[in-house]
């Protein structure tokens, strides 16, 4: 009778997952401080316009902002833990979806920012010191203001990201 075997250990599984790790050069880099505005300024946005009342075409630009508010958090996210290549397809060109992403945001923010406008003018007859009714006149002038920050920042981080590219990086941090 043959002795049995000697016993190995089972071999190790390998994990696809890294450990998560806080990208502290992206946290106090320039991008990570104007996706940090981003989402100040949009959160200020959304909260004005959704706090008063608003019809019509106000509703796009509660849209754009809430959505965009939303992708900004994922993207801050993503890239402060260094997950940004569990993204299927685009995790590999991380710095070209960041670019792809503010050029869009901008792009809307821009056409919400002039809704606003246009419905803060719609809106100025209530600006007299002896009106009593309510008005959203404030509200709108407030939410036009943020939509305005939100696009230069937004602008700002689309620049900054094409400038890195054209440098030749390919991160974002």
């Amino acid at each position: 009778m043959l002795p049995p075997p000697p016993r190995q250990p089972p071999p190790q599984a390998r994990t696809a997952r890294s450990s998560v790790r806080l990208q502290r050069a992206f946290l106090r880099g320039p991008l990570g401080v104007l996706r940090v505005l981003q989402l100040l300024a949009g959160a200020a946005f959304w909260i004005t316009i959704a706090t008063s009342r608003y019809q019509g075409p106000v509703h796009f630009a509660l849209f754009v902002s809430v959505l965009f508010w939303l992708l900004t958090l994922g993207l801050y996210f993503l890239t402060l833990l260094g997950k940004h290549e569990l993204v299927p397809v685009l995790g590999s060109r991380w710095l070209v979806v960041n670019v792809a992403h503010d050029l869009l945001a901008a792009a809307l923010y821009g056409a919400a920012t002039a809704i606003m406008i246009d419905q803060t003018q719609r809106h100025s007859y209530c600006n007299l010191k002896n009106y009593q009714m309510p008005c959203a006149y404030h509200a709108f002038l407030g939410a036009a203001v943020c939509g305005g920050l939100c696009l230069g920042l937004y602008l700002l981080s689309a620049l900054y990201s094409c400038c890195r590219r054209y440098q030749g990086e390919q991160e974002v941090a």
